[in-house]
């Protein structure tokens, strides 16, 4: 990658690990929607999810004793099986069709999240059902639109969990998320050695920009700052889906 593009991404995830220790979300996508302005999706896709995967894994370090390994245990069934299918899936896309998919992700993450839910209502669903329907479904998605953290949210709800429970255990459902995702990729040739320096960079960047996320977090005006946010993710979702993905197709 051109040291000037890769720069900008290790600027971006400073940033967008700064919005996630401030917004408890939203870094994640916000960095796949900017590294797919430099990457084809089936590139930036596997490299986001390993570094996804330390940001995800520093967060369940911290809260592992609130961690509640029953629900991730179910969590985790389906997620291989799935992850392959999604890969199948989105290597019958042409790349700009994923681009403007994944924008389109983005966008419905963004301004309409009870949206991604399809009408259900996971809250009332019994748990043991709902975390293995929702490892499925994540495990197909990891892999097509990469990042889904926007999804997951509304399973933790009525199911015991403290707040320290609910972020541990978030955290480490997302681990195995991105754990199976490498695994997918890395089964199918993806070759992640060629990009090992790119993901150390990028991961080392997100670790700090957690680290300044959680200090600036009483410090700023949460409504405003999510209005920006939204306006500018919104913008970058809206040039994967009409420049990158309709027009060229």
């Amino acid at each position: 990658m051109d040291p000037f593009d890769l720069g900008v991404l290790a600027l971006v995830a400073v940033l967008t690990a700064i919005l996630s220790g401030i917004l408890g979300m939203a870094g994640g996508i916000t960095l796949l929607a900017v590294m797919l302005l430099y990457l084809e999706p089936l590139v930036a896709i596997p490299i986001h999810g390993a570094v996804q995967l330390i940001s995800n894994a520093s967060r369940a370090v911290i809260q592992r004793r609130h961690v509640a390994w029953p629900f991730t245990a179910r969590f985790a069934v389906l997620l291989l099986p799935a992850g392959y299918l999604g890969y199948g899936f989105a290597r019958g896309l042409p790349p700009d069709a994923l681009k403007a998919a994944i924008g389109a992700f983005v966008l419905l993450a963004t301004w309409f999240p009870g949206a991604l839910l399809l009408g259900t209502h996971p809250e009332r669903a019994d748990a043991t059902r709902r975390f293995v329907t929702l490892g499925g479904v994540v495990g197909f998605l990891s892999v097509t639109i990469g990042a889904t953290g926007p999804l997951i949210a509304p399973f933790f709800l009525n199911i015991g969990l403290d707040r320290r429970g609910v972020v541990g255990t978030k955290a480490m459902c997302q681990v195995l998320s991105h754990v199976a995702k490498l695994i997918v990729f890395g089964s199918v040739g993806f070759a992640f050695a060629d990009h090992l320096f790119t993901i150390g960079l990028l991961g080392v960047f997100v670790i700090a920009g957690t680290w300044i996320g959680s200090q600036l977090l009483h410090r700023l005006d949460e409504r405003g700052f999510l209005l920006l946010y939204r306006g500018v993710l919104s913008l970058i979702a809206l040039r994967l889906v009409v420049w990158d993905g309709l027009l060229r197709l």
